[in-house]
């Protein structure tokens, strides 16, 4: 589907080449990083689009991740619900929060969050503008898609003001588009640990039902890193399964201990004196080390 951003039928003067490389988010030591190709076609109107949800999402998730971690040092003083005696203090940190929340709050948190969705931080000239119907159901444009991304003219993420010089600025976006994503994965990887052992900062020792402490106390498991299956091969904690890989595992690594002496030996001992093959005439001298050796056995 073409889309034509500067109006007219298209017949005239090409408008000018958006490349979505030049954008604010390229930034080192990674660069330019697409690997599913999702900006492959250069659509500017679509890369808005996901900008506007990527900012929103990490604006989300880096209070989210002070959510979390504010909650261990300081807690309001007083009552969350007077009419519950439910007080500030008797909240949990992290998931466990919401069995304690009294529904009319979850109501009020659900409803301040749909205003805000719906209105644009009240920036846009009505609730609609801007927010039109976009193909599939319930999916909504934000109000700052057909401009600058994320900007609603209220100095967000602080409220404390816009910055005007216009490299401040520039540094300034591309640093909340690098925290922010940091925050989404930070936010994910507290919401796993603490869904897996009640802590946020996950305490491995409270996750007994893991099936992976099965063979937390076999060889290999080591300091720094612990018990290390990031692939979850033995998630099942199939005895059988763990024993054959174990198995292949050590006899690779035989493997691979006398590979790795027979390519640094001849660097630093020298070769055999005579000859590898009297009958050609090859020396152990002629043969060279690494991969060219192949061509000479």
């Amino acid at each position: 589907v073409a889309r034509n951003f500067f109006g007219g039928d298209g017949t005239s003067a090409a408008p000018r080449t958006f490349d979505p490389a030049n954008e604010l988010g390229v930034q080192d030591p990674v660069g330019f990083w697409d690997p599913l190709g999702l900006a492959a076609d250069k659509d500017e109107a679509t890369f808005k689009r996901r900008r506007a949800v990527e900012i929103k999402h990490g604006r989300i998730s880096m209070y989210a991740t002070m959510g979390y971690i504010v909650p261990e040092y300081f807690k309001f003083p007083g009552y969350l619900s007077p009419s519950l005696g439910l007080k500030f203090a008797d909240v949990p940190n992290g998931l466990a929060a919401l069995s304690k929340v009294p529904v009319l709050g979850g109501a009020q948190i659900i409803a301040f969050a749909g205003l805000i969705e719906t209105t644009g931080f009240f920036q846009a000239e009505s609730t609609t503008d801007g927010r039109g119907p976009r193909e599939g159901a319930f999916a909504m444009r934000d109000s700052t898609e057909t401009g600058e991304p994320g900007n609603y003219g209220v100095g967000f993420p602080n409220f404390l003001g816009k910055v005007d010089d216009p490299e401040a600025r520039k540094s300034k976006l591309a640093a909340e588009l690098a925290n922010g994503r940091l925050a989404m994965m930070a936010i994910i990887g507290m919401f796993f640990q603490d869904g897996l052992t009640g802590s946020a900062w996950g305490d491995w020792a409270t996750y007994t039902a893991s099936p992976l402490r099965a063979f937390e106390n076999e060889l290999g498991v080591q300091e720094p890193v612990g018990f290390w299956d990031p692939a979850g091969f033995t998630s099942d904690g199939d005895v059988a399964k763990f024993k054959r890989r174990r198995s292949v595992e050590l006899k690779h690594g035989r493997i691979c201990m006398m590979a790795t002496m027979g390519y640094i030996t001849p660097e630093v001992v020298g070769k055999l004196p005579g000859y590898l093959s009297p009958s050609a005439g090859l020396k152990f001298a002629d043969v060279p080390n690494g991969l060219a050796a192949i061509s000479k056995v």
